[in-house]
């Protein structure tokens, strides 16, 4: 952690090395204090709620909770304002964040200077788009699938059991079942993992 004036930012990274390395550079800009670090969705919202910073910079891709994820709990309890920055820039995941209220969207490849100026800008209301995601979501074909396909697909992605995706999104197994069939039908694959590979490389989920 830094010092607790200027615009005070909550840090969420599962990759320790990058994590500690931005919130290094961060810290030298005297208008920056990094309060506080998470390695996963869930502590970023723990850590969001408990200290209120003014600006909570998410990866895209953590345990627990994706950055979108953790960015629509933020935006429902605290008012900090939410960036997603990632190493996979699609426009569907765009697309996601902007719905989910996100400010800010900017590729991994930002010079930690651009950065800093993002921040800024979105501290003062602003918000930041990448300018070549932005073009590429306008020409993007919409997807197929209706939320709740996404979500249990989100939570498929990793492997787990029927019973344990509807314990993570609160349905009953059977209806989990009907929502991964109408995926895998819908995108003409044979399995749910398929369909969320699927999902995952077009940037849905």
């Amino acid at each position: 952690m830094s010092g607790t004036g200027g615009i005070r930012l909550l840090l969420a990274d599962d990759e320790v090395l990058i994590r500690e390395a931005l919130a290094a550079l961060l810290a030298l800009e005297p208008d920056f204090a990094v309060v506080g670090q998470a390695s996963d969705g869930s502590e970023a919202v723990e850590l969001a709620h408990r200290l209120t910073p003014d600006v909570v910079v998410l990866d895209l891709e953590m345990p627990v909770l994706d950055g979108i994820e953790a960015a629509m709990r933020i935006a429902a309890g605290t008012d900090a304002a939410t960036v997603i920055v990632t190493r996979h820039a699609r426009p569907a995941v765009l697309r996601r964040a902007l719905t989910a209220g996100v400010r800010g969207f900017v590729p991994k490849t930002t010079p930690a200077q651009e950065l800093s100026r993002i921040l800024r800008e979105v501290h003062a209301g602003g918000r930041y788009v990448d300018s070549e995601i932005a073009a590429s979501a306008l020409t993007e074909n919409a997807c197929p699938l209706t939320d709740r396909e996404l979500e249990v697909l989100r939570h498929a992605r990793d492997g787990g059991t029927v019973a344990t995706i509807a314990a993570r999104v609160h349905l009953a197994p059977g209806t989990v079942r009907n929502y991964l069939s109408s995926a895998i039908t819908t995108l003409g694959v044979s399995t749910r993992a398929e369909a969320a590979r699927r999902a995952w490389d077009e940037g849905w989920i």
